[in-house]
């Protein structure tokens, strides 16, 4: 997974960065990928009772990209086999006036994970500088600020047990295109084209920019950045299953310990 991997302090350039990508799993038709994403998904539910038995630590995966990314579907189809009562999925929208009443972060910290459960954020805090920035909705010196913000606030997570897996699903602008053009064709799709994402692809550009800014700024340590190229469904949905299995394993966690002898304990028939 190193390939993915943003190392801190690193220079981004989104514009060199490959959208389409099968070099982890080459010569992949659609009957054996299903087949290894399958295996791969199995891992990943595997660890996860191991992890939600130990109850040692807490599970925290950011997805972020640019409109019809593919956030959904990579939730969909990545986690289908997790067990519902150990994970929590939770969609950041347009803030609610209660949340616009406190500080931004203040929606997101109560929806972090607690021992044993793993939360994956659909959008995430990161839309607070990025779409703020972007459409101008707040000054420089007010989202400027919130990189150092945000790296403190997932410096306390990890200091208090989170794993912290952030993922960029980096599409291609004619991928997005075609997307769209899919969502107007489809009278079962129609109902997730917005027309905002018109406007917002007239900023491609800036948006691109401010996403290389914010993945070079908290790319860190404890909670680095993953790009990943995601023109390819199949091949993102199979690298961002390879990345939650591999993470999960390297938690190392033990069982709880027994309160009692097993070999001392007689069923009756």
């Amino acid at each position: 997974m190193k390939r993915y991997l943003v190392k801190p302090g690193s220079k981004v350039n989104l514009s060199k960065v490959p959208t389409k990508d099968d070099s982890m799993f080459p010569d992949e038709s659609k009957e054996t990928h299903l087949v290894k994403l399958d295996e791969l998904r199995q891992s990943m539910q595997d660890h996860q009772h191991k992890f939600m038995a130990a109850a040692s630590h807490k599970f925290l995966v950011i997805i972020q990209a640019m409109d019809t990314g593919g956030k959904d579907g990579t939730v969909r189809h990545v986690f289908a086999k997790i067990d519902p009562a150990g994970i929590r999925v939770v969609p950041f929208k347009k803030p609610s006036e209660e949340e616009l009443a406190h500080d931004y972060l203040w929606r997101v910290h109560k929806e972090a994970p607690a021992n044993g459960e793993m939360v994956v954020f659909n959008r995430s805090h990161y839309e607070d500088i990025v779409a703020v920035q972007v459409k101008n909705l707040a000054p420089e010196r007010v989202w400027k600020k919130r990189y150092d913000h945000i790296n403190n606030f997932e410096k306390m997570l990890a200091d208090e047990g989170t794993k912290i897996v952030k993922i960029f699903l980096h599409i291609s602008k004619d991928e997005q295109a075609e997307r769209l053009r899919k969502r107007l064709e489809n009278p079962e799709k129609r109902w997730k084209f917005n027309l905002d994402d018109l406007e917002d692809r007239q900023r491609w550009d800036e948006f691109q920019k401010a996403y290389e800014v914010l993945i070079e700024k908290t790319s860190t340590d404890h909670a680095p950045w993953h790009i990943i190229p995601a023109d390819r469904k199949w091949y993102r949905n199979m690298v961002v299953s390879k990345l939650i299995s591999d993470e999960l394993e390297e938690l190392e966690v033990e069982l709880p310990k027994l309160s009692f002898d097993p070999s001392q304990i007689v069923i009756e028939d």
